[in-house]
């Protein structure tokens, strides 16, 4: 699990290593490592380094100072590099100093002769024929897009993009993007990622992360977010040892689907059967088609004849009417852990005596999409996705899994963690079905409820991906759109995947 830092916890700890290191030196530490990493890309796209072009987009501050700095490392491997400097009067002296005195250039973007656009000749030429570009527009204190100035100039790159910290326009603490913003191949980033590195549009922005020590390390507090890593997955997955049984493995129930929409009760019993939950119980009116797609899954008419359980997936396809109604309150009332998904979520909503049902001893875990937290927190859901999930989570006393393109994961306690699938495949319906009968099987394991989502997020995900690109290891190059059935037939390849990676 890796940590991600705000804004304000990174600049706390930089005020802090700056007692014994000078920034100066902090600064050359950053930009060396952004030269190297240029350098890499550099090498990556063009097969060489001494003699390629780079160019530097320049803004006030220290992202600037650190873009000079390393431009001025580039010059001493050979590069020709020209600083385009959006604010002169602003530059950061010392690392322009160094840039100059390696042999670098430094134009104006609004120098002589500009063109239509208002960018100079001088910057519009660096930018056209570099082969690689740095952004240094702006740091961590920046809000809102890119001014018309720096916009037209990253609307004109057609080259690979390296963002020192964060790509420019994007922001740091919600990875929203509200207008222009840089779009980076690259980004080095410093101490620890950020939000905006892993959530929503910013984390498909920033493109590969990578993530440099300067030193920062001891003096950075508790991160904000936390992201789980395929080989801590693997471990925690539950999987048969040489004691168990099908009882000791989890047992849970999934109370799904109805006439008008079986397909829910199929695809939510189907993930938890792939998730090797050690039984499936199925209790609705699909109980003859659950069975007839998955034979092991032990099938009822109802929640009242679905025998013991271990923990319960509801709400898929169940109505919002009377008998959908009765069907959450039993499992509420039940004492065992709940994974409360579509339908569930919007009688939560709208009826508050249903909360009155539930064991406050039993772990809750609800799994919104946007609408649906809409109804829940009685209001629309804005760019702070973090914030907003937080919230609920603590105000319901339950786990909240807000989905998107982004998962948000956040527990009573204030934990958060964040799965970034940088793609949008499970967008299609029923892939919640799928979500909800992987988290319900994790919880009968046993695996605590924030990790228990965490760990169905990213396999879901991870599925999705493998389907889009033919549903094996060997992946195709191009994606294509899938449907449910294709994501759940890959969740076993995904779970094999994460378990290889905990093996090596």
């Amino acid at each position: 699990m890796h940590g991600v830092w705000t804004p304000d916890q990174i600049r706390a700890a930089e005020q802090q290593l700056f007692v014994s290191t000078p920034e100066p030196v902090v600064m050359r530490r950053a930009a060396f490592a952004v030269a190297v990493h240029t350098a890499r890309l550099l090498d990556e796209c063009t097969g060489g380094v001494a003699g390629r072009r780079v160019a530097l987009l320049v803004g006030a501050g220290n992202n600037g100072g650190d873009a000079l700095w390393a431009g001025a490392f580039l010059r001493r491997r050979g590069v020709g590099v020209t600083a385009v400097l959006l604010a002169p009067e602003k530059a950061h002296a010392a690392g322009l100093a160094a840039l100059r005195r390696a042999g670098g250039r430094a134009v104006p973007a609004e120098g002589a002769s500009p063109d239509t656009a208002g960018i100079g000749a001088d910057a519009a030429d660096a930018v056209e024929r570099a082969d690689v570009v740095v952004d240094g527009i702006v740091g961590l204190s920046a809000r809102g897009s890119l001014r018309p100035t720096a916009a037209e100039l990253v609307r004109r790159v057609e080259v690979p993009v390296v963002a020192v910290d964060l790509p420019s326009g994007v922001d740091p603490v919600t990875g929203a993007v509200e207008g222009p913003a840089v779009s980076a191949d690259l980004t080095v980033t410093f101490g620890g990622r950020k939000p905006c590195h892993v959530l929503g549009e910013g984390a498909v922005r920033s493109g590969e992360v990578e993530v440099v020590d300067i030193g920062l390390d001891d003096h950075l507090p508790s991160p904000e977010l936390h992201v789980l890593e395929a080989a801590e997955i693997g471990a925690g997955w539950p999987v048969p040892g040489p004691a168990d049984d099908k009882y000791s493995q989890g047992v849970v129930g999934v109370a799904a689907g109805s006439a008008s929409y079986p397909g829910a009760a199929v695809l939510a019993s189907g993930a938890a059967v792939q998730a090797t939950s050690g039984m499936v119980r199925y209790a609705g009116p699909a109980a003859d088609v659950v069975r007839s797609h998955w034979p092991e899954v032990v099938a009822t008419g109802s929640v009242g004849d679905a025998g013991r359980v271990q923990a319960w997936a509801v709400g898929p396809g169940i109505g919002t009417g009377a008998s959908g109604r009765d069907v959450l309150r039993h499992v509420l009332e039940s004492g065992r852990p709940v994974c409360a998904d579509a339908d569930s979520i919007t009688l939560l909503a709208d009826d508050p005596a249903l909360w009155d049902a539930r064991d406050p001893d039993a772990p809750l875990v609800l799994t919104p999409h946007a609408g649906e937290f809409a109804r829940l927190a009685g209001e629309g859901l804005g760019p702070d996705r973090v914030t907003a999930a937080r919230e609920v989570a603590q105000r319901c006393d339950a786990v909240v899994l807000l989905k998107g393109n982004t998962t948000v994961v956040a527990a009573p306690d204030g934990r958060v963690l964040v799965n970034d699938s940088r793609h949008a495949w499970p967008a299609t319906a029923g892939s919640g079905d799928v979500l909800t009968g992987l988290i319900g099987a994790l919880l009968a394991s046993g695996v605590d409820p924030w990790l228990a989502c965490g760990y169905a997020a990213h396999v879901h995900a991870r599925a999705a991906d493998l389907a889009a690109h033919g549903g094996t290891v060997e992946r195709s190059e191009v994606g294509a759109p899938i449907g449910a059935s294709a994501l759940l037939a890959a969740v076993p390849v995904a779970i094999r995947q994460v378990r290889a990676a905990a093996l090596d």
